[in-house]
């Protein structure tokens, strides 16, 4: 298979069609197996997924029957079922949609309750594919904006309002968002759905913050009520539950509830229930901060300079580029800070000169004198995140519901492969950002050690790197070359003393890395 798993998927796809056609081999219906189209995500919901199998997965449920599957899902009281018809990857078929459709209208007349809306998911190519999955009981159609020519697009959303149907468009690149505002030309917006897939569909990797850079501007398109949906990466109630915070409209869940329909429940509530929160709102801004970086061509590592603890060296690393100044709130550290420094930077570096650099609290405890102070400038929007550093600060933090809608990262100190496993935990939580920083005894941070390079690059795979651990003005620039982080992070590495920078060291650091 190629490398781009998304080109095997689309060649594959033409040959089936040139030696089978549209219909790929299956005896599709003459006319409409179901009655009128139900509407697709009307109101906030989930879509729930009939999957098999995926390129990155492999097998997933290999045993799952479409029909009973659907039903559950139904019980679950989601607003959609989305069926995957490609048959090479996925393990699908067209015989499956008409299987959902049909079950779930059965399910809808037995129960008196409302009908479900079915989204025919696949690699669609032309105008007649939407044409047979209209005929198969589809309400809704996936569109790959990656895949299609403007006009295709355009063409296949016609086809779509034709039939009242729901032209469900997945986007993740800018020209993505160019090919729907050239769609909406000509068609309704009332008949487009937006998906952002948070899976690169070229590495199937995935990244949490992708649906919300690009949430702003899809509305900007399809108007101020457009819905978009998060798509992928979602395995957990708590993730569910803060991609249900972002003011998307709503979610696909492909293999958490294809594993376990049984428990689809849990994850529709989460996201359906969930309000917007401080954490939602700082990393929808962090998003769109990112968003506008690429935009330029920007792929400059952001800064963070931790370890401050007086102004004057606060306004100096603002003054030089600083994304994000770090105060320790930890009285073991020899840079632990008050509230008082914080409140005195907020006040005359952040707010008066300097609006876009970020304000963290670095915590180790939760209920200590000094992490409560920290808490209590979070809530009060002093502090934009809070840094959980160490396993066990992140597991008192997560024991309390009251906290979690606090703005927060995790920081995790990393010495051997098994350290890494967490950082798996804190992805399933849905936490869409960590830093790692190297492991030193009991010493959580400010070592001046690096992390080795194959942990490192092992941590990089899977995961958007924030990186901490022996960063210098000397190391910085081949870190950055070498693991491309999207944030560095020092604190010792620029200090004539613990707690006190040192300006020349700073000038150093910076200067190097815009020279990349």
């Amino acid at each position: 298979m190629s490398t781009n798993i998304l080109d095997s998927i689309v060649e594959q796809r033409k040959k089936d069609i040139a030696k089978f056609g549209f219909t790929l081999g299956f005896d599709i219906p003459a006319t409409r197996a179901r009655g009128e189209v139900v509407p697709f995500i009307a109101e906030k919901g989930t879509i729930l997924e009939v999957k098999r199998a995926s390129p990155s997965k492999g097998d997933i449920a290999p045993a799952l029957n479409a029909a009973d599957t659907a039903v559950h899902y139904a019980k679950a009281g989601t607003a959609a079922i989305s069926v995957l018809t490609e048959q090479h990857w996925f393990k699908g078929s067209l015989d499956d949609l008409i299987a959902v459709g049909k079950a779930v209208d059965k399910y809808a007349e037995e129960t008196k309750s409302r009908r479900v809306a079915v989204l025919r998911k696949d690699f669609l190519l032309e105008p007649e594919e939407v044409d047979i999955a209209y005929r198969c009981g589809a309400d809704a159609v996936l569109l790959i904006a990656r895949i299609l020519t403007k006009e295709k697009l355009a063409e296949m959303a016609k086809k779509c309002e034709q039939y009242g149907m729901t032209a469900f468009v997945e986007l993740r690149l800018k020209e993505d968002l160019d090919k729907v505002a050239f769609a909406v030309k000509t068609v309704s917006a009332k008949y487009i759905v937006c998906g952002v897939n948070a899976r690169d569909l070229r590495t199937f990797t995935i990244d949490l913050l992708t649906p919300l850079a690009l949430l702003t501007d899809i509305r900007a398109i399809l108007g101020e009520n457009g819905r978009v949906v998060f798509e992928s990466g979602i395995r957990t109630p708590e993730a569910a539950a803060f991609a249900g915070s972002l003011g998307f409209s709503g979610m696909l869940l492909g293999e958490a509830a294809a594993k376990n329909p049984a428990a689809a429940g849990k994850l529709v509530a989460a996201f359906v229930n969930a309000k917007p929160d401080l954490n939602a709102g700082q990393w929808l801004s962090h998003a769109l901060r990112l968003h506008k970086r690429h935009e330029t061509g920007n792929t400059k590592p952001l800064v963070k300079i931790c370890g401050i603890t007086n102004q004057e060296d606060a306004q100096l690393a603002a003054s030089l580029g600083a994304d994000f100044l770090g105060f320790i709130f930890c009285s073991k550290s020899p840079r632990c800070t008050t509230e008082k420094t914080v409140r005195t930077v907020a006040a005359n570096v952040k707010k008066a000169r300097y609006p876009g650099v970020t304000l963290v609290g670095v915590i180790t405890e939760t209920d200590s004198q000094e992490g409560k102070a920290a808490l209590a400038l979070a809530r009060e929007g002093i502090l934009d995140f809070l840094q959980l550093h160490g396993k066990a600060c992140i597991e008192q933090f997560f024991k309390s519901p009251d906290l979690q809608n606090l703005p927060h990262y995790c920081a995790v100190n990393i010495a051997e492969e098994s350290d890494i496993a967490f950082l798996e935990e804190l992805r399933k939580r849905g936490e869409p950002r960590f830093l790692i920083d190297a492991k030193v005894q009991d010493t959580l941070g400010g070592t001046g050690v690096c992390i080795s390079s194959p942990l490192v690059e092992e941590v990089r795979k899977k995961n958007v790197l924030w990186l901490a651990g022996g960063v210098t003005p000397d190391n910085v620039s081949q870190l950055a070359e070498t693991f491309c982080p999207e944030l560095i992070d020092t604190a010792s590495g620029v200090e004539s003393s613990p707690g006190k920078k040192d300006s020349e060291k700073l000038k150093k650091l910076f200067k190097a890395v815009q020279s990349l």
